[in-house]
């Protein structure tokens, strides 16, 4: 049995099965090669889904994280914080944008353009408030991103897991009387 196999395995155990992941676990990387558990070398063409267009490893991009890490993690887009400034700043400079919007996934930033369309639809183009999606297109795993996928499987997949979870909610607050009793106002 591969070192491989042994994390498969655990994946099948522990995680919600609502992507088909292909049978490599990768452990590490430089620049565009990555190495799997069992040390085998790749070519990474997928990049995170174009997220590290940079590569693995890259010196620039590990100093600036290490650095911020020393400084500050992550805080609620409730505060201000000066690299996101600085970011929006450089971005709206440096482009013909007049605004930006920073979300945490590529899903939120989906559901983000397609509010932006609607209301932009509502303002500009008589009412209209359509989406429109191609077949086979992968858009998140929100409600709103997976009603605007174009795949069939995938919404089945995703859907059958939402309705899993249901079903486990319900039983649990079949075993906790006090989960589901409504909340109910006092007045005066």
């Amino acid at each position: 049995m591969s070192i491989s196999s042994g994390w498969i395995d655990i994946e099948k155990k522990y995680y919600a099965q609502t992507v088909r992941r292909q049978p490599v676990v990768i452990v590490r990387g430089e620049g565009t090669e990555v190495w799997d558990a069992d040390g085998k070398q790749y070519l990474d063409f997928v990049a995170g889904w174009a997220v590290n267009q940079l590569g693995h490893s890259h010196p620039a991009i590990t100093q600036a994280i290490a650095e911020q890490a020393g400084t500050l993690i992550q805080t609620s887009n409730q505060f201000y914080t000066v690299p996101q400034l600085q970011l929006a700043e450089m971005l709206i400079e440096n482009s013909c944008l007049d605004l930006v919007f920073f979300g945490n996934s590529g899903a939120e930033a989906v559901e983000g353009a397609m509010k932006l369309a609607r209301r932009y639809g509502k303002l500009n183009r008589d009412g209209a408030f359509e989406i429109i999606t191609a077949f086979n297109s992968f858009h998140g795993r929100t409600q709103a991103t997976v009603a605007a996928t174009g795949s069939p499987t995938i919404r089945r997949t995703l859907l059958r897991f939402c309705r899993l979870r249901a079903r486990r909610l319900q039983r649990r607050r079949g075993r906790d009387q006090r989960y589901h009793r409504p909340h109910r106002r006092r007045d005066g």
